[in-house]
């Protein structure tokens, strides 16, 4: 497949990513995304971030699989929790689950630093790979268990988690500055919600069910464990 192949299913992609909204738009309460969230979406190229043999179905509207029983999401997926973020260019993100780097680029696209977390060495290795390759410079990556989030870099202006908790976990809440955003989604599989949550300036927390919708779940125990990654 040529670059420019890659260009013109992209721009498909953009479009099933609108027609989409418009179907579920009494869902999420607007008909159409941002601008900004639609461009960045618009300007990563997914091909890159999808394992070689399914770079053929990058700009599918569907997830797909990457290994060690995880996906990465659907373009509009991304799209959507993109916009709900609201990403600003000043801001400082904090990314749940890594995967491939997709979402992690697109975030890089609008945020002035991104700090991403993933748990599963294979996948960290090659994510950072490919983000260098993509000349991504304001992305910092940690092989860890984001279920704590990232406390040495916190408090996050927003914070993006990639993987469904079955409750929003409290670190993640603490380590959200106060007027800052998150989306999740959370609940048991079967059963998950992507939420917003938004920290107002007093510190008080108010979440909104968005649209049900199919996540990993994301790793986490009562107790951090031992030592640094």
């Amino acid at each position: 497949m040529t670059a420019e192949h890659f260009i013109k299913l992209r721009q498909y992609m953009l479009m099933e990513i609108a027609a989409e909204t418009i179907y579920v738009s009494a869902r999420i309460g607007k008909a159409a995304l941002g601008t900004a969230a639609m461009e960045a979406v618009g300007k990563v190229p997914r091909h890159d971030f999808v394992p070689v043999e399914l770079q053929p179905y990058a700009y599918a509207n569907v997830p797909l699989p990457i290994g060690f029983d995880k996906t990465i999401s659907q373009p509009f997926i991304v799209a959507l929790m993109t916009d709900l973020l609201d990403v600003k260019g000043d801001d400082v993100v904090l990314e749940i689950g890594t995967g491939l780097g997709y979402q992690a680029a697109v975030l890089a696209e609008l945020a002035r630093k991104v700090y991403s977390v993933e748990i599963i060495e294979e996948l960290a290795d090659g994510a950072k790979q490919r983000l260098r390759r993509q000349g991504y410079k304001n992305i910092e990556f940690k092989l860890g268990n984001g279920y704590y989030g990232w406390p040495e870099h916190a408090p996050f202006d927003k914070i993006m988690v990639c993987a469904a908790p079955d409750l929003i976990p409290g670190a993640l809440l603490q380590q959200l500055k106060p007027g800052g955003k998150m989306v999740i989604p959370t609940g048991l599989a079967g059963s998950q919600q992507l939420m917003l949550v938004e920290k107002d300036a007093a510190g008080s927390v108010a979440t909104r069910e968005i649209l049900p919708v199919r996540f990993a779940q994301l790793e986490g125990t009562e107790s951090p464990p031992l030592g640094g990654s």
